[in-house]
């Protein structure tokens, strides 16, 4: 998803859509050890979304303290 897409959602939304990726990260690391994995950049692709809405979490919560 892109970043834009995320600035958009509240924070229950974002912690809903972490859980989420979280969830799909686990699934494609076991089929990545089982060689099931049909595509290998989608890894990559949630480990960066993983880190933006982790990023996006720390920026609210750093304007929320000001």
């Amino acid at each position: 998803m892109a970043k834009t897409d995320y600035n958009a959602q509240s924070d229950d939304q974002l912690v809903e859509a972490l859980g989420n990726l979280k969830r799909e990260q686990f699934n494609l690391r076991f089929q990545a050890a089982t060689s099931q994995l049909e595509k290998s950049s989608r890894v990559k692709e949630v480990r960066r979304d993983i880190a933006r809405i982790k990023t996006l979490q720390a920026q609210r919560t750093a304007a929320a303290a000001k």
